[in-house]
């Protein structure tokens, strides 16, 4: 039996089966916890639908970072899968799509040369067979392991991104708490609906590192780099609570013209 969830932001505490009963939202002040990919691909697919994408991509260790591989490998156990990302084919509501999901417990869901690729691939195969593509946004930007092979997946997958809207295909970005760094400058903000979940950090830079490049004088808002801050600047056009996700994504869907059952 697991414990029950203490959530950070209040301290209420609720029963294990309630707490995932609600979407992994705390009932009491509505703090959107981190999702493993798991849970994440549970609550946005109709049940054994995916199928999975480019499994077996891994990083290499191109710069020789002492330790990074014996690292990589740990995580790769303890997260049950290859990389940072989760990719593949779906239906959601009767709706196919292709499906993206960045999971923050692989090392913070950094993007590195088998993550961007990953996305990339996923993009490529949504143009290729006309499907709409929905991103769960999750990381703490560039791999730092991986030095300019990290930073070369921001162009990689924007130029991705352009290729799939070219063709005239829909693209959902569902960035969830944490999405920052070169994720948040690349694919994530590419959308062509751009959702938030409620209490989302979304950024580039931390904020300690702006208000040192703006000066002393620089004032910031309390909830600076928040997803309720990037919907009044117009950076994300909705927040949607996560038990409304699946329904307000398959709404979208229907708007945009996407069929359900067409190449399913």
């Amino acid at each position: 039996m697991k414990a029950p969830f203490v959530c950070p932001k209040c301290g209420a505490q609720t029963p294990f089966a309630e707490f995932k009963k609600q979407f992994f939202v705390c009932p009491a002040c509505a703090y959107h916890s981190r999702l493993s990919w798991q849970n994440r691909l549970e609550i946005s697919s109709d049940p054994g639908s995916f199928l999975e994408l480019d499994k077996s991509l891994s990083s290499a260790n191109p710069l020789g970072f002492p330790g990074y591989e014996e690292k990589i490998a740990a995580i790769k156990k303890e997260c049950e899968t290859n990389e940072a990302v989760i990719t593949g084919r779906c239906t959601l509501k009767g709706f196919p799509l292709v499906l993206g999901i960045m999971d923050s417990r692989f090392m913070m869901g950094s993007m590195g040369s088998a993550a961007g690729e990953k996305i990339t691939r996923a993009f490529e195969y949504a143009e290729k067979n006309k499907l709409p593509l929905v991103m769960f946004t999750a990381s703490g930007g560039a791999r730092m392991q991986e030095g300019i092979f990290s930073l070369m997946q921001m162009a990689k997958t924007a130029g991705a991104a352009g290729r799939h809207s070219k063709a005239g295909l829909l693209y959902i970005s569902v960035i969830t708490d944490p999405t920052t760094g070169g994720v948040t400058a690349s694919f994530a903000s590419l959308g062509d609906i751009i959702i938030a979940e409620p209490g989302t950090l979304i950024g580039f830079a931390g904020k300690r590192v702006i208000k040192d490049t703006i000066g002393h004088g620089g004032i910031m808002p309390d909830d600076f780099q928040s997803s309720e801050f990037a919907l009044r600047c117009g950076f994300a056009d909705m927040i949607i609570h996560r038990s409304k996700l699946k329904e307000n994504i398959a709404a979208i869907l229907r708007l945009h013209g996407c069929k359900k059952g067409a190449g399913a």
